[in-house]
């Protein structure tokens, strides 16, 4: 086997530029104590520098014919490939319920829901890199009062400081993109608790952001009790994405004491 053939329906678009793949690579020097986890090696232009760098590597790959190619032509990948996919993949389970570094050029179809099943799990990932589409990175590094702060902005900040890196042109990749992509790094801050009750605080930043083109005010209206009155609060006349993390705790713990009433 001499290729392998990108697939659309899996989002892939293999990286074929040696000096990007260094370069992404080397963001697991910050991390150097942890065994690392790549997702979608592909044909292993990522996962070279990893080994190089003596790394304890595992990859999750879903693509039969890219495991076929990386067991016939990265013998050093032998006993560390998980066949299936990332999204169904218990973390806790992986390198002995140790923490791990995540890293990966991520599929572009499914670059959102790796870092929401990471966020699942995030004591065993105190670290995480890689590539994406440059607007999905600008999203998660987005700061409060930025048109790219998002649902995925707020949720991971909440327990990551996320730092966009640098820009990837569509040239580096087959097939090219029709977008540029962007490298981003999170590593776990030091918050061990919500603050809050953690399943209302998702539920009041994914209703907002539903709406996020209303204030706070009309975007909450529909988590509170018939004939509830509206917390007095300056936050209820912004948005969605000018509000920070604690911003969204402090709203939380206001929506949780009227469901209470």
């Amino acid at each position: 086997m001499t290729g392998v053939r990108p697939k659309k329906a899996l989002g892939q678009h293999f990286l074929t530029d040696l000096g990007t793949a260094r370069r992404i690579a080397s963001t697991l020097e910050a991390a150097p104590s942890l065994p690392v986890l790549e997702i979608g090696p592909g044909t292993g232009v990522l996962t070279q520098f990893i080994l190089e760098a003596g790394r304890d590597l595992r990859v999750v790959e879903i693509d039969t014919e890219s495991v076929d190619y990386l067991r016939a032509n990265v013998p050093a990948l032998d006993g560390r490939i998980i066949e299936g996919d990332f999204l169904r993949l218990p973390l806790d389970t992986l390198f002995g319920g140790k923490p791990f570094a995540l890293i990966g050029n991520y599929p572009y179809n499914i670059s959102s829901q790796i870092f929401f099943h990471m966020l699942d799990y995030r004591d065993c990932v105190p670290f995480c890199s890689g590539m994406l589409q440059r607007e999905v990175a600008e999203r998660l590094a987005a700061p409060p009062g930025t048109k790219a702060r998002g649902i995925l902005s707020v949720l991971l900040q909440m327990w990551y400081d996320v730092r966009y890196l640098f820009t990837v042109p569509p040239g580096v990749f087959n097939p090219p993109p029709k977008v540029h992509s962007g490298v981003v790094e999170l590593r776990r801050n030091s918050r061990v608790e919500a603050g809050c009750d953690e399943a209302l605080f998702k539920t009041v930043v994914k209703t907002t952001f539903g709406q996020r083109r209303k204030t706070i005010r009309n975007g909450l209206r529909g988590l509170l009790p018939p004939g509830a009155s509206m917390p007095d609060s300056p936050l209820l006349g912004m948005r969605p994405e000018q509000l920070s993390v604690e911003q969204f705790v402090e709203l939380t713990l206001e929506v949780q004491k009227l469901r209470r009433q």
